[in-house]
């Protein structure tokens, strides 16, 4: 499992023997912390406002953990009787962005049927464009596989990074996302955007959080390559510096009118879009790979 990690990775497993488990990617191997922790939503409420000491009180139960397992006893995909990750989230929501990308608009305008003038506004307007994406249940893990619409055509990744937010709305860490989307239903029509971004297996999150007290965007590479039959049919890269809001501004929105008792995770909108003549197809191999956090691998179904 290739994995480029500056900080500790909160991580959940699932251990045939043992069932889901807490953990953290230290020193080349994951240190079972559930004892300490607990789960995701307890860790993330006993954060709020001592994010610092929580993060280091998180490394030192890592490293006095007792179990500890090599990072290649997770390497597969999920199974029964097998070790794998899991999604990093538990009770928490997961939103998303959307637009924050001068690519992203270009490529909103160019699939819409309307000419996407919308799009071009909401790039330039002082609110945000946010939307629900999944409860943290539905959300796929690493080496899972991702969905696409039976009722689409035009179905693409969105390789975005993402922030997750403890109930004080403080940034504990980042991950990678997958927004899974149906472009030809949003374009269609910008009010079918639920149908385009919710459905079964629409949100891809791993392999874990990299823990760190963030109050900007880190300066990272986002890349993604798409494998069909053991070939690239798509790959491209985006850096976060082309990222348009801020991310203070896009959480100061996150959280008007609205609480996360357990936390919450932010996508944060992609630059990267493929070309019209692309569509994912079964049994595609997605890989994300942000500097920092490491690479987020997923499988494509039909759903």
């Amino acid at each position: 499992m290739t994995q480029s990690i500056q900080s500790p990775m909160l991580v959940r497993f699932f251990e045939p023997s043992r069932g889901k488990r807490l953990g953290v990617i230290i020193d080349d191997a994951v240190a079972d912390v559930t004892d300490y922790a607990g789960s995701i939503a307890a860790w993330l409420r006993a954060s709020s406002g001592r994010v610092e000491a929580a993060i280091a009180d998180m490394t030192t139960a890592a490293r006095a953990a007792a179990q500890r397992y090599p990072l290649e006893h997770f390497d597969h995909a999920p199974g029964p009787d097998l070790a794998y990750l899991l999604a990093p989230v538990d009770l928490q929501d997961v939103w998303a962005a959307g637009v924050t990308y001068e690519r992203s608009r270009v490529a909103r305008q160019e699939e819409a049927i309307d000419g996407g003038d919308v799009y071009a506004r909401v790039y330039e307007a002082e609110r945000p464009e946010l939307f629900f994406k999944a409860r943290g249940p539905w959300v796929v893990g690493q080496r899972a596989a991702v969905g696409i619409r039976r009722d689409a055509t035009w179905n693409v990744p969105e390789p975005e990074l993402t922030i997750v937010l403890n109930p004080a709305l403080e940034v504990v860490g980042l991950t990678i996302g997958n927004d899974m989307s149906s472009r030809d239903i949003e374009g269609a029509n910008p009010l079918y955007l639920p149908q385009a971004k919710v459905y079964t297996a629409s949100c891809a999150i791993g392999p874990g959080i990299a823990l760190g007290a963030h109050r900007s965007w880190p300066s990272a590479a986002i890349r993604i390559t798409v494998e069909r039959g053991g070939k690239i049919v798509f790959e491209d890269s985006v850096h976060t510096d082309r990222i348009h809001r801020r991310m203070d501004e896009l959480i100061n929105y996150l959280g008007r009118s609205n609480t996360y008792p357990d936390g919450v995770l932010l996508m944060t909108g992609t630059g990267i879009v493929p070309p019209a003549d692309f569509t994912l197809r079964v049994d595609d191999a997605i890989r994300i790979t942000i500097d920092g956090i490491g690479t987020l691998m997923n499988t494509v179904k039909v759903v």
